[in-house]
């Protein structure tokens, strides 16, 4: 077994962003600039913000954070999202989701400019990717891709399983593993909630993508020998063993799912960081199209 090693790549994506970043100071152009819209107090979205700004700060990129109360209208959000559109200073932003419940996700996104959407939700990216044409991918999935292939894992053929229909993860991603290109030309099967006999199809897999936001759902029994397993979920649970209370496990049982993978990503330390690694490759992207 081999971790796909999402700190090592991370580090590295990161190393090429700042020698960009660099090169664009020296000669006196202005580096990326990307902003966030945080709404309400949610405890996993103020650390995902704080961990962005830190990874933007750590490259060169400039960050900046709009905090908004839990009560703030729709009205009001849509005013901070016109005013990021409009600022030429401004390359990329994304708003923080879930959002509090009274606003509207969807109607949200397709406010946000096509050229600006570094999350890469807007309907007019979602459907350039599906054409394959030049885009913003979704970050986890982007990152999920780099790691593969930087691991120059060979996917062309392969049977891949996707689990989870997510618009964030598992849509997206089953769409890049079919695409003809390298990572790609997967066989790609989508599961979700409604799949019918779910462990024998997951067991079936070269490749098996777990998004599905359940504890340890993907046990032994649904991988088969050799395979190569991406794990997406990310939950605390409680450990009295550790200073902070808590521990950090995914959808997959690492510790017996290992034991049959070929290659395996860790929680934490695999795709959670590539996420972030994904955001910041966009927003140079963003910025390079204005240059």
């Amino acid at each position: 077994m081999k971790l796909l090693d999402g700190k090592e790549i991370s580090a590295q994506i990161k190393e090429e962003i700042k020698a960009e970043v660099a090169a664009m100071i020296d000669n006196d152009i202005r580096p990326p600039h990307l902003a966030a819209i945080l709404v309400g107090e949610d405890p996993a979205s103020q650390t995902y913000v704080a961990s962005k700004e830190k990874n933007c700060q750590s490259v060169g990129i400039i960050s900046t954070a709009y905090r908004l109360p839990e009560n703030t209208t729709e009205e009001e959000l849509l005013k901070t999202i016109d005013f990021l559109n409009k600022d030429d200073e401004v390359d990329g932003f994304i708003v923080q989701l879930p959002l509090p419940k009274h606003l509207n996700d969807d109607k949200v996104i397709k406010l946000i400019d096509p050229t600006k959407d570094v999350d890469g939700f807007h309907p007019e990216n979602i459907g350039k990717m599906v054409l394959g044409e030049d885009t913003y991918l979704p970050a986890t999935p982007y990152g999920i891709m780099e790691l593969l292939k930087r691991y120059d894992i060979d996917t062309a053929g392969k049977n891949c399983v996707v689990l989870g229909r997510s618009h964030i993860v598992g849509t997206p991603m089953s769409i890049l593993m079919s695409r003809n290109s390298k990572p790609g030309n997967a066989t790609v099967t989508l599961c979700h909630s409604r799949t019918e006999n779910i462990k024998e199809i997951a067991a079936q897999a070269d490749i098996l993508i777990a998004a599905v936001g359940k504890p340890h759902f993907v046990t032994a029994d649904m991988v088969k020998d050799g395979a190569i397993v991406v794990d997406v979920g990310i939950h605390r649970i409680e450990d009295a063993s550790k200073k902070s209370g808590f521990r950090l496990i995914g959808d997959v049982d690492f510790e017996e799912v290992s034991k049959k993978a070929s290659y395996i990503t860790p929680v934490p330390g695999g795709v959670g960081l590539m996420t972030i690694a994904g955001l910041l490759l966009n927003t140079l992207k963003a910025r390079k199209a204005k240059m």
